[in-house]
């Protein structure tokens, strides 16, 4: 997939193919019958990805490198899974070009290859920088310049030079950028490498350009386009056309006074990308000259041309079956549709795009961004502006059936967001899998309302189903106003001696929960199930006042990441097995927790189970007692911590620390049996202060885990208060006529009735998340 970004390099010498001639092993046998030597589909390979034919390249590169494994021939199969790595990168699938690189990178080492090991560092940077994980990928692309320098292989030199220039660019770096581009562009020159120099030069300019250093990023993209002019046509050339297309459109905004002149030769930069694809047969990237040249087009108000273009680049992306370049041009299709007034043709434009990008979501990352950003940052707005289309028609139409229908669209887009902005923070299918599992919820029960906020930047739309309809309420606010109250409300409830929250809870009961207020009401309403976004999932919606009382004083409550999400069969409280773990003990520079052990035996008088206490409670001591039992309620009395990224969340263990990830696994082991975990409760933890990534992670622990329900906490507060709320929320429980979240509420309004934990700061922090049944 190519990017609007940074220009990676395909290798780092020539567009020819580097072969080690060794032993060449027995060669591959095809359907014929035939033996093809390994250097012919290493050459087959070469030629397809030079073509831009990926699948291909793949399957010729596979082939080669098992037959150079099986006769022994590491050299060559390094280079092989290097290459592999490469068009399996260029086609989206991040974890598999990383596997094909640890083992590179393992039988380099074995083999003492130290230019190989380089080589297969340096796109292992690469790949790290697809994935926004710039911090590593510096890391190890040092790690390769390093080695290069040592053994003195300049071309190597000059190409890693280009990529660290990439991840300093990402870094925002630009100084260091610039200095590493320009090294790369004077070795590679020097070296009469002039795909590389012309890579470099491309990349500097666009450092330059978002520095507003016009000038300089003028002159080095026009003689990249003169010097790309003279190559022959490859799918490195369509590339680099694209690529200086781009910057020249970005450029054509900075300089008024040249804009016309500049914006031409954009368009003409693209059409010679044209020319060459159709050359080669490279469809996909002669869709992203068609779409790009859409997009110019469109920037000048033609929306009539900028159709019939994005048009054309449909077409083409469907003939080399390139998903990850159609759903972009049915989103600008669906774009163009609207600025031309045809709304419902928009909508199904934009429905298209959505649908298209669904089974590829997880394998597009950011992929060499100039600001690196989550799924939400660079595709939500592809799910928000459908949302705000279908919104828009809906108030536009009169039948009242029509309405509600586009009003569960919209519902159903931001949730389809909801769930890719999940697997997006946790890495995996993990969401996607659980969602073929889930049964719809709206008609659960006749006393639940579900809310779903949706933050546009001009204002709030709260979307609440209840009875089996669904409502809609525009709240006149700014998003960006909206954030700035949200987290001042947040940084004021965890100061517990003062009252300054109070004012700013009432303020967002007044633009969350009056509106709501007559509907609620007429239908009699008792538990508010939220499906917070953005800012909103890090507050508890409990801690909003009225004036007189706080909300959860009124209603039960509960959060999900998603309805989808959430699957909706209530406690078997006749089947409850319980394991309790946790720490009172101070172990790894976290301070201890006195009141675990009476939290802890409390919890095995109420309901008897299994503990793990202190010493005992070590993962290898966890798993074994997962694997033996059934537990329906696993309780972690524990610091745990809920980070902007995933990888660094965690729920500490005596001895170490329990990642997600793991966690997952160990909670895994229920999936295939007949009882499901039904709760997850983590007594103890705590995430960023108006961090909605990390409030993000917090709600969708219990997805993640694999248990139907989880308990957790926004912020880290008194031990004893937190003791003796989980042993009311654990002692209501066992009552059947209350639902989990109502055993919660009661357990929350106790606190709030002890005079020394009135402060919602105490008590406002537990969410029941998913499950609330």
């Amino acid at each position: 997939m190519l990017k609007c970004g940074f220009l990676k390099r395909l290798d780092y010498g020539p567009l020819v193919f580097i072969l080690i001639l060794g032993s060449g092993g027995l060669g591959f046998t095809n359907s014929s019958g035939e033996e093809i030597s390994p250097q012919t589909l290493m050459e087959d390979g070469s030629r397809h990805y030079q073509q831009g034919q990926l699948e291909q390249a793949t399957r010729s590169w596979t082939q080669a490198a098992q037959v150079y494994e099986n006769s022994g021939d590491h050299p060559n199969q390094i280079q092989a899974l290097i290459y592999l790595s490469r068009a399996f990168l260029d086609m989206g699938q991040y974890q598999r070009a990383q596997q094909l690189l640890r083992t590179a990178i393992q039988t380099a080492q074995e083999n003492t290859q130290p230019r190989l090991m380089a080589q297969a560092l340096s796109q292992l940077g690469i790949v790290h920088l697809n994935v926004g994980e710039s911090d590593s990928a510096l890391e190890i692309l040092q790690q390769g310049l390093k080695i290069s320098r040592e053994i003195e292989d300049r071309p190597l030199m000059a190409a890693i030079l280009n990529d660290l220039g990439n991840a300093h660019a990402v870094r925002q770096s630009d100084t260091e950028a610039l200095a590493a581009y320009t090294e790369s562009s004077i070795l590679a020159d020097s070296l009469d490498l002039q795909p590389l120099s012309i890579r470099a030069m491309i990349n500097a300019a666009l450092v330059e350009i978002r520095q507003q250093s016009t000038q300089n990023g003028k002159i080095h993209l026009q003689l990249a386009l003169e010097k790309t002019r003279q190559l022959p046509d490859s799918h490195e050339k369509i590339q680099n056309l694209l690529t200086i297309g781009m910057g020249l459109r970005d450029l054509s905004t900075q300089v008024s006074a040249e804009h016309a002149p500049v914006f031409t030769q954009a368009a003409e930069s693209f059409r010679e990308a044209i020319r060459s694809a159709k050359e080669i047969g490279d469809w996909k990237n002669e869709s992203y000259g068609w779409g790009f040249s859409g997009e110019l087009y469109e920037e000048g108000g033609r929306h009539e041309e900028a159709l019939q273009l994005t048009q054309l680049a449909i077409r083409t992306s469907q003939k080399g079956q390139a998903p990850e370049a159609l759903y972009r041009w049915e989103w600008n299709m669906g774009r163009h549709l609207k600025n031309l007034g045809r709304t419902d043709e928009a909508i199904s434009a934009y429905q298209r795009a959505i649908d298209t990008l669904q089974p590829i979501r997880q394998q597009l990352a950011v992929g060499l961004p100039q600001n690196p950003a989550s799924f939400r940052e660079s595709l939500g707005a592809l799910f928000f502006e459908t949302a705000d289309l279908l919104l828009q028609r809906a108030d536009e139409v009169t039948n009242d059936p029509r309405k509600e229908g586009l009003l569960f669209k919209t519902r159903d887009t931001i949730e389809a967001l909801k769930a890719a902005e999940l697997q997006d923070y946790f890495k995996d299918d993990c969401v996607e899998a659980n969602r073929g599992r889930i049964q719809a919820i709206d008609k659960v029960s006749a006393s639940t309302a579900i809310i779903y906020p949706i933050l546009f930047p001009d204002r709030m739309v709260l979307l609440m189903s209840l009875g089996g309809t669904m409502k809609k309420i525009t709240v006149p606010v700014q998003e960006r106003d909206l954030t700035k109250k949200i987290h001042l409300f947040r940084t004021l409830l965890e100061k517990r001696t003062t009252h300054q929250y109070l004012p700013h809870a009432q303020s967002l009961y007044d633009l969350i929960i009056r509106p709501l207020e007559p509907s609620l009401n007429e239908f009699g309403i008792q538990t508010l199930v939220f499906v917070p976004d953005g800012s909103l999932r890090t507050i508890p919606m409990g801690s909003l006042h009225d004036g007189e009382k706080f909300l959860i004083q009124t209603y039960a409550l509960a959060i999900t990441p998603g309805l989808t999400l959430t699957d909706a069969h209530p406690l078997d409280r006749e089947q409850i097995n319980l394991l309790s773990v946790g720490l009172s003990e101070g172990v790894q520079g976290f301070s201890p927790l006195p009141n675990t052990q009476q939290e802890v035996r409390e919890l095995q008088d109420l309901f008897g189970g299994k503990t793990l206490l202190n010493e005992k409670f070590r993962i290898p001591n966890l798993e074994q007692d997962m694997k033996e039992e059934n537990f329906t309620i696993i309780h972690i009395a524990s610091h745990g911590k809920f980070e902007n990224e995933a990888k660094n969340s965690f729920v500490l263990t005596y001895d170490n620390k329990l990642t997600m990830d793991r966690l997952r696994e160990l909670i895994g082991l229920f999936q295939f049996r007949q009882i499901p975990l039904d709760l997850l409760t983590l007594s103890a933890c705590e995430t960023a202060t108006g961090d909605d990534r990390s409030a993000l992670g917090l709600a969708g622990v219990a997805v993640k885990a694999g248990a139907r329900s989880a308990l957790a906490t926004l912020w880290f507060i008194n031990d004893q208060a937190s003791s003796n709320l989980v042993n009311q929320f654990y002692l209501r429980l066992k009552e059947t006529s209350l639902s989990k979240a109502q055993a919660l509420r009661e357990a929350q309004v106790a606190l709030l009735d002890h005079p020394i934990y009135r402060h919602p700061g105490y008590w406002a922090p537990f969410l029941l998340i998913n499950n609330w049944l």
